[in-house]
């Protein structure tokens, strides 16, 4: 069998009641998370940009309006998916594209480590969409899910090089999240399709042709990362209809020539990370929690800061080092001069100088720092820039030890009456070392639920997300729905 061969019976073959409970309540829990995002990003031009784009697609009919299909087995199933921050449903893809955009949007969600992918942004809404499409229970939807964290990390973490440290992927410009997700998307689609291993091997084949998105974005100051998830999702579910349909793919998609690895990594390709302890050994649960809303490579440093913040006065503040780890300089610290003064909050999201200010300067949302310390204003605001400025960031050989396992940092501060103060977090908050517990977990989600509805509608949709009995998976999202249909939210 090729290597996408035995992924696709992997995902056939997968059974709800072989997960480990550890493994069905993580996702329940990153369902919670994304939907959360969702909410939370519902604000932003860029999501009502992309939900005209997805509009222009095609409607499944009005909101609400119920409108049946046939499924793959012959059945009658809802047309269509609902959207989780909008009114309404769509066609499984466009939903998929909306949901998957607005769920990466904030850099905000869960992170794998060390191949740096961000897999629930494109895993869930392809599960939530192509599940609800086709009256799929709440426990299919999650065991295709599971399937399609692993297809996802375990491609990723193919082309993680032990020896450089880091993602051939990355290294070479190329935005893993999107392109392994764009494989998962596929497989979970095709699997809730019905389609069967050699469906879902030709959903995935076809996939391989689809995948892209390259990392750039982030340096120019432009918003189409916001897209890659929710371009993988419509890619990867597009993949899975055209399986359902007849069209095929290779079987050889990975391997060889002109196979994926050799297109985007050069022929990297390392086969022991997709086949070791596939059906046994779940990535799931080691996956990192993101509880502040900045890229992951800024988040030890903004752990630091807080402790520091308790015992020193930011105005006494004269000089401040960041210590990071080497491959982690060009994306939080260069160019120096876009980075000690970014274009937008956003872009102060993937700021090292920035963050430490935002974390010594603001604070909120349950967990320390929040959305609302990234906005325009603050980006302007001479008190952040100037404590921006006062921040150096340098690599560490310590640091560099423990990446990309941990994001670590090290920061030292110096104080006008030339007190130094120095913080060290090794083990991201977060993360299996470092854990969030589930009340957290909520915590993160009701503030960002808050966004866009009332806290009795959020508390209401958290339950439907966690309640673990298998109920139509059309019914995790009606909460929110409801709420969205009846005007119940907050204005912002």
């Amino acid at each position: 069998m090729t290597l996408l061969q035995r992924l696709a019976a992997f995902a056939a073959g997968a059974r709800y009641e072989d997960l480990p409970a550890e493994v069905s309540t993580s996702i329940r829990q990153r369902i919670l998370d994304i939907a959360g995002l969702n909410l939370a990003a519902r604000p932003l031009s860029t999501s009502d940009m992309a939900i005209a784009v997805a509009r222009q697609w095609g409607s499944p009919g009005p909101p609400g309006g119920g409108q049946t299909q046939q499924g793959p087995e012959g059945g009658q199933t809802q047309q269509g998916a609902q959207l989780i921050a909008y009114e309404g449903r769509l066609p499984a893809a466009a939903a998929g594209f909306v949901n998957g955009t607005l769920a990466h949007s904030l850099d905000f969600d869960d992170t794998h480590l060390p191949s740096v992918l961000h897999p629930s942004a494109s895993v869930v809404p392809a599960a939530l969409a192509a599940g609800e499409a086709v009256g799929a229970s709440r426990h299919e939807v999650l065991v295709a899910a599971a399937t399609g964290y692993e297809i996802c990390i375990r491609t990723g973490m193919a082309a993680y090089d032990r020896e450089l440290g880091n993602s051939v992927f990355f290294e070479r410009g190329w935005h893993a999240t999107s392109i392994c997700g764009t494989l998962a998307a596929a497989a979970v689609g095709a699997r809730l399709y019905g389609l069967g291993a050699d469906g879902i091997g030709h959903a995935m084949g076809i996939a391989a042709s689809m995948g892209s998105g390259i990392i750039g974005g982030t340096r120019a100051g432009a918003s189409v990362k916001r897209l890659h998830c929710g371009w993988a999702v419509h890619a990867g579910l597009v993949a899975a209809q055209c399986a359902r349909e007849g069209i095929t793919g290779p079987p050889t998609a990975f391997e060889g020539r002109f196979g994926f690895y050799q297109a985007y990594c050069g022929g990297t390709l390392f086969e022991d990370e997709i086949t070791r302890g596939l059906g046994t050994e779940w990535c799931i649960p080691g996956v990192f929690y993101k509880p502040y809303p900045a890229n992951h490579f800024t988040h030890a440093g903004i752990d630091a800061a807080m402790k520091i913040r308790r015992c020193v006065a930011v105005e006494d503040i004269e000089a401040i080092e960041l210590r990071v780890s080497s491959p982690t300089l060009r994306t939080i610290a260069q160019p120096r001069e876009q980075k000690i003064r970014p274009q937008s909050g956003y872009h102060g999201q993937f700021s090292g100088p920035f963050t430490i200010a935002v974390a010594l300067l603001g604070g909120g949302g349950g967990l320390g720092v929040w959305l609302d310390d990234f906005n325009d204003a603050n980006a302007r605001d001479p008190r952040y820039l100037d404590l921006a400025a006062k921040v150096e960031v340098t690599s560490d050989p310590e640091c560099d030890a423990i990446f990309p396992h941990q994001f670590p940092a090290i920061l030292r501060v110096r104080t006008r009456g030339g007190e130094e103060h120095e913080e060290r977090v090794m083990a991201n908050r977060g993360g299996p070392q470092n854990p969030l517990s589930e009340e957290e977990i909520k915590i993160k989600f009701r503030a960002n639920a808050s966004r866009t509805l009332g806290s009795a509608d959020a508390e209401r949709l958290a339950n439907a997300i966690l309640d673990a009995d298998d109920k139509p998976v059309a019914e995790l999202l009606r909460p929110a729905q409801e709420a969205l249909a009846a005007d119940r939210k907050v204005e912002v």
